[in-house]
């Protein structure tokens, strides 16, 4: 073997001659390595993969297989997708030719697996078959993208299971509440599943946390890692996702909940883990406080599935529930969708809204020839249709049944939940704290001096328009609170 430098690039290439899988002789040329090093690794490795014969029995391409991924995946990634080809895969296969295991060979093997029952009796779920499926698939796509083999068997058997379960459990808020009391006995149990549920974290990520994690003046908890326990080691890895690096903002009263629980801990290092608990222990503490508080047993993961329910029903989109939970959108929405109930229904009166009629003011007829009411159309200015849009958003009504009540009752209205109007109390205090603010700065920089007339003609323009801006708003807002007088008049 040899290696040779591109005097021209600064960087080395190796050339030569191999034998393809039909014993024709072919050239190889390969440039663009750092180093010679690296150059001959590559010549090494791809003359061995060449030399392998997929006469092979499964079994000992497996062994390759787990060699050539093992090093690019997650411990634990490797380590879950070990356990299937160790239960269910090589025992079937273990013996069979990689180059002779055909799709009947396949069928058999998933006929096999659909009609298998575990220990409580109950078959394998049908996401679980799809998973053992799609593992068996990657193994024959290595052979055949690395090794040379004709084609992946598993394509022409067809699949089974399917990837997205019919059903995904979850708590309600009320049914996590009864539950939560319930393991206030052990603090540990009862912080862990109150940022469990309230923040959406994934398990692993929460027993990772260290005290460093915590934010406490921007009310943050700093996701960067993720725990692990395997083969009796507490392996500390990277998150799930890139997308899984991000910071979730705390509710105020976990706050003060975590303030306390941290300062409980004595003896804990910055970087010490604050939950030093197996998943084991949480499992057990879930199982105690379901039985306990009379509601259905879920899972820790479920948990999650709960947090982004309650974002959803609390009118969160999904690109907003997503940055939260560290899924992009469209994964919140394929897994989501049908609890977003409206959704469908806000498409349609925007639409209805795109549409401009011919027939203004006319009786329509329809198709079936029964009459239609008239279409009325009036124009407004942009600044009244935001101002009416706030409005509509704000009360939680769809925008035919809002007009319908203004008209009816001459005022506004705000129906729903005591949740959204705290929101439009928070949104009016964030409001009067940035008017104080931008004031001051003003001022301090002599733009206006207090209790003078302005020097400066510009700045003033801008002051009376923020004014005006603001003051809009929370005349709206005002109205929406006067509005909502009956969620405390019980």
């Amino acid at each position: 073997m040899a290696a040779y430098k591109d005097e021209a690039r600064g960087t080395w290439y190796v050339s030569f001659h191999y034998n393809d899988w039909t014993g024709k002789n072919k050239r190889k040329l390969k440039r663009g390595f750092r180093t010679r090093k690296e150059a001959l690794e590559y010549e090494q490795k791809f003359l061995l993969q060449q030399a392998i014969n997929l006469d092979m029995r499964f079994e000992d391409f497996y062994k390759l297989y787990e060699e050539d991924l093992k090093p690019k995946l997650k411990l634990n990634t490797w380590r879950t997708k070990d356990v299937i080809f160790q239960k269910k895969l090589i025992p079937y296969f273990k013996d069979k030719k990689m180059n002779e295991i055909s799709p009947a060979d396949i069928i058999k093997w998933q006929n096999e697996m659909i009609k298998k029952r575990q220990a409580d009796g109950k078959p394998y779920k049908p996401t679980y078959l799809k998973t053992m499926q799609s593992e068996l698939s990657a193994i024959f796509n290595h052979a055949v993208r690395f090794y040379n083999l004709r084609e992946n068997p598993v394509k022409k058997a067809g699949t089974i299971g399917k990837g997205k379960a019919d059903e995904m459990d979850f708590w309600t808020k009320e049914e996590y509440l009864k539950f939560i009391e319930c393991v206030k006995d052990k603090p540990i149990s009862y912080y862990a599943f109150q940022i469990l549920y309230w923040c959406g974290i994934r398990e692993g990520e929460l027993l990772a946390l260290t005290p460093a994690d915590i934010d406490f003046k921007n009310k943050k908890l700093h996701i960067t890692k993720s725990y692990q326990y395997i083969n009796g080691e507490d392996i500390i890895t990277d998150p799930k996702t890139e997308k899984s690096r991000r910071d979730v903002v705390i509710p105020d009263f976990l706050v003060e909940e975590l303030r306390q629980f941290i300062g409980m801990l004595y003896g804990y290092g910055r970087d010490d883990r604050i939950f030093q608990i197996t998943k084991s222990y949480l499992h057990h503490e879930m199982s105690r406080g379901a039985k306990a508080a009379g509601v259905k047993r879920i899972r820790i993961h479920d948990l999650r599935h709960s947090h982004i329910s309650l974002l959803i029903r609390l009118g969160f989109s999904a690109v907003a529930i997503g940055n939260r939970v560290g899924h992009e959108s469209q994964t919140i929405t394929f897994h989501y969708a049908h609890m977003f109930p409206t959704e469908q229904i806000e498409m349609a009166d925007k639409l209805n809204e795109e549409f401009v009629p011919g027939t203004q003011g006319m009786e329509v007829m329809s198709v079936s020839g029964v009459h239609k009411n008239p279409t009325i159309s009036f124009r407004i200015s942009d600044y009244e249709r935001r101002e009416i849009e706030a409005r509509i958003k704000a009360s939680g009504m769809m925008k035919k049944t809002f007009f319908t009540r203004c008209c009816i009752y001459g005022r506004i209205c705000v129906v729903g939940k005591k949740e959204t109007v705290y929101m439009l109390v928070q949104t009016l205090e964030k409001m009067q704290a940035d008017i104080h603010k931008m004031y001051d700065e003003i001022i301090e920089t002599g733009q206006i001096k207090e209790k003078e007339s302005p020097v400066d003609g510009e700045a003033y323009t801008d002051i009376e328009e923020l004014q005006h801006d603001y003051l809009a708003m929370i005349k709206t807002v005002v109205d929406m609170l006067d509005g909502a007088k009956y969620l405390w008049q019980k």
